[in-house]
């Protein structure tokens, strides 16, 4: 390499190679240092990784190290989510085991994670695959068996015929298998079930308190998906039955306006019902029918109401009328108790419903100023008004009756206010071979056993062909399944079923504290220094899968005194994803970008540098080829400076420039990255600033160079070093500098170098102060704008919302209405 050349290869691989001799980002717990956890989401090994992993990793990486610069100690683990589908078909496909395909796989992934200049302590990397990780899993079920939150029922599931396994409700993306998008049914099995409806209440409470560090569309989400509501549950008899049909409402105000009943098709008491009525056939088929469809699209208020005839009735408890019972499309087994009274004169599914049908409509609350008439209606009145048509209730304003009406069906015994969840317990039964054995036992004499602590892991066999049904080979391995009853000794028969693979990623992130520790899953020690989790990093996809079953897993370890914190993550970035020609990266849009094609022609810095500096992490990423062109342009402009400098230090010339206007730039460029990177994540925006550093750079080098030219050189390299390492590393050491930049201090800028050249601004929304931000004077009304809506307080009060006005006092405030 001559030491004109920017040669990237060489130099990466110097680096990389000393950062692995040094074990410079090696970490141990330091109670005198203050700690960070920093964390991205664990890939699933795959084979390569993409640009989505490169962008997700590069975010995180900065982070990392700008920490590290600041004195933090910075624990920034690497692992894999080593479970899955993927590896199984390969099997079945291609003759790979699994065990094989998965080591493959992260053998080469972590070696272009590693050409990525990546900041990971791998001695804690850690494979959920491994019988070392998955023997903790289980334990953890065991003490979710314990505590009563594992049990086993029959009930619906998803199921999907392609991948011959049930799926979560969160992965059925539009009636679709979110692994290989084939049609989900519903089918009825027995299986295992976490009651992470025991935490329902303690889940939405925490969203609460999460909303400081976490996006709020992401805890949006959630609390949709939780669905806390309130309202009462009633019990309508079945005519000529001892049986009831309980539903729940939020809208019990409405009772004597119930004409008809609709049940969910997978609703437990349907067959009963059905039963020698005549309608078998007309139910049976519409059953079928109906479980091929997309429970989201079934919800949905677009989709036509369709419906079959029992051939029974219930008794309104209310007015004692019978009316029929249906079964229908848009109701849905995991809302409520799968059953609802319909009330066409107030609810518009019911509405429409019993318009197709021919059903009765009663009116039973009239508003103020309309007169409504069954005849005429158009569609259901939904609001509020007075109570008619009600018995010992009419008169009353329709809030207030919720009340009365409540209190009605507590003293009569036919129901009860209550609240309800749509949140429903989490199925994990899998049946797949690769992923964690569920560990218990199956005894014709003892019943279900839980296999005892000391006899972890379970461990799945290695020595297993795959049948080309697609079924599990577990079921058919007699050497796996038989077994003796830990109780009786009995012969007795294991779980052939495997855990969802969201177990694992539901507490890896605790196990990365004490990877190697073998008496519990974690260390308390090594727990209570590193948790929670301060940054965390990942897609919006995962704000209710794996984020709520996290927090589950948390608050469950921290109730039996495992962990010491009650949340796992005390913020959260979700990146936008990385487009090209207009749609997602993805091999079948055949617009996929390999990043080892990128980093073998302009080096990993370069990829790292476009990825940061062509839109901030929330926002997609727009790849173009001529913006890696140009980071890689501006790396060589840069080195080419450093060269330049290097030359004058061995001239030993100095000549008198302006220190002033040096210092002022190089103060307001460390202000600048600092406050994009620790305040708002705006990495473009701190390169952009950089950019221009390097601008003045070499308009003052033209002129002169001088001692404090030199250390705003230094100060450069270290401010770049967190986003292109290897570069800045080089750099370093070819001024002259001992040891690695990574191990420098951040600078910090004077403010009396700036001070006059600043104002404040106070940021009003709605007429409240909800920010300050402090700029430049001379800054126009357009940079103005830009930097208010970039303010991360403001984007929290204005996301998703309208601003209607945008007003500027000069040197004083900005007024936003909204």
């Amino acid at each position: 390499m001559t030491e004109q050349s920017y040669n990237f290869k060489e130099i990466e691989s110097k680096w990389q190679k000393r950062w692995e001799e040094d074990k410079i980002f090696k970490v141990d717990e330091d109670p005198s240092k203050k700690k960070y956890y920093l964390l991205e989401m664990f890939p699933y090994p795959s084979g390569k990784i993409h640009m989505g992993h490169v962008r997700n990793y590069t975010i995180g990486d900065v982070l990392a190290r700008f920490k590290k610069m600041q004195g933090y100690n910075v624990l920034h683990p690497m692992g894999w989510d080593a479970f899955g589908l993927p590896a199984e078909n390969a099997a079945i496909k291609h003759g790979v085991h699994p065990v094989r395909w998965t080591i493959d796989n992260i053998n080469y992934m972590r070696k272009q994670l590693n050409m990525l200049g990546l900041s990971y302590d791998w001695e804690r990397e850690i494979a959920t695959c491994n019988q070392k990780y998955y023997k903790w899993s289980q334990w953890i079920f065991l003490k979710m068996l314990e505590k009563g939150l594992a049990y086993r029922k029959k009930g619906f599931v998803n199921w999907c015929n392609s991948c011959q396994t049930v799926l979560a409700n969160e992965q059925v993306e539009d009636g679709l298998c979110w692994r290989c998008e084939s049609v989900v049914i519903q089918k009825e099995l027995e299986g295992w079930f976490l009651k992470i409806t025991d935490y329902a209440e303690e889940l939405l409470k925490g969203c609460e308190r999460l909303a400081s560090g976490w996006n709020e569309r992401v805890l949006t989400m959630q609390r949709n998906w939780i669905g806390k509501s309130y309202g009462a549950e009633v019990d309508f008899p079945v005519e000529g039955s001892d049986k009831a049909i309980k539903i729940f409402t939020t809208r019990h105000d409405t009772l004597f306006g119930a004409t008809f009943m609709c049940m969910s098709p997978e609703h437990p008491l349907v067959s009963e019902l059905v039963n020698g009525t005549g309608q078998e056939d007309a139910v049976k088929k519409f059953i079928e029918e109906i479980s091929r469809e997309d429970k989201r699209m079934r919800s949905s208020e677009e989709t036509e109401k369709k419906g079959v005839f029992t051939g029974r009735y219930a008794i309104n408890p209310m007015n004692k009328e019978k009316i029929p019972i249906y079964l229908a499309n848009f109701v849905l087994i995991e809302y409520g108790t799968g059953a609802i009274m319909s009330v066409p004169a107030h609810d518009q599914r019911d509405f429409e419903f019993a318009k197709k049908y021919n059903l009765p409509i009663r009116i039973v609350i009239s508003p103020d100023d309309v007169n409504l008439n069954t005849q005429t209606m158009e569609g259901a009145f939904t609001g509020e008004g007075n109570i008619i048509n009600s018995g010992q209730f009419n008169g009353l304003n329709s809030k207030e009756a919720l009340d009365k009406i409540g209190d009605y069906l507590r003293d009569n015994k036919i129901g009860k206010k209550t609240v309800n969840y749509r949140l429903r317990d989490w199925g994990i039964s899998r049946q797949r071979y690769w992923g964690t054995p569920i560990p218990v036992i199956y005894c014709d004499t003892c019943g279900v056993v839980p296999v005892p602590y000391e006899d972890l892991p379970v461990t799945l066999p290695t020595d297993i062909d795959f049948p080309p049904d697609g079924k599990s080979p577990l079921v058919n391995n007699e050497k796996f399944i038989k077994v003796k009853c830990p109780k009786c000794k009995s012969d007795a028969r294991r779980e052939t079923d495997t855990m969802d693979t969201f177990i694992c990623s539901s507490w890896y992130f605790l196990r990365y504290t004490s990877p190697r520790y073998e008496d519990y899953p974690v260390k308390n020690e090594a727990i209570k220094y590193w948790m929670p989790v301060d940054q965390y990093i990942g897609g919006i996809e995962h704000a209710v899968l794996h984020l709520l079953y996290a927090r589950f897993f948390t608050k469950f370890l921290n109730d039996i005194g495992l962990v010491n914190s009650n949340e796992p993550f005390t913020n959260l970035l979700t990146q936008g994803m990385v487009v090209k020609d207009g749609a997602k990266m993805s091999k079948s849009k055949e617009n996929v970008v390999d990043p080892d094609d990128i980093i073998d022609k302009y080096g990993a810095d370069t990829a790292r540098l476009f990825i940061l500096f062509t839109s901030p992490p929330e926002k997609d990423l727009d790849w173009n080829d001529q913006g890696v062109e140009g980071a890689y342009r501006f790396l060589n402009r840069v080195w080419r400076l450093a060269i330049r400098q290097k030359t004058e230090d061995r001239r030993q010339k100095t000549e008198v420039i302006n220190n002033s206007q040096l210092r002022r730039i190089t103060h307001l460029t460390i202000k600048k990255v600092t406050e994009d990177i620790e305040e708002r994540f705006h990495f473009n925006t701190a390169i952009s600033a950089i950019m221009e550093f390097v601008n003045v750079l070499y308009q003052i080098q033209g002129s002169g160079v001088n001692s404090e030219f030199r250390e705003a050189i230094n100060t450069l390299i270290i401010l770049l070093s967190p986003f292109v390492p290897h570069i800045a590393e080089e750099m370093w050491e070819m001024m002259g500098n001992k040891g690695s930049v990574t191990k420098e201090p951040c600078p910090s800028y004077n403010p009396e170098f700036i001070k006059s050249e600043e104002m404040t601004i106070i940021i009003q929304i709605n007429g409240k102060v909800r920010s300050r931000i402090t700029v430049n004077v001379d800054i126009s009304d357009d940079d103005l704008k830009n930097t208010v809506l970039s303010d991360i307080k403001v984007k929290e009060w204005t996301s998703h919302k309208e601003i209607k006005k945008f007003v500027i006092v000069p040197k004083k405030l900005v007024s936003i209405v909204i």
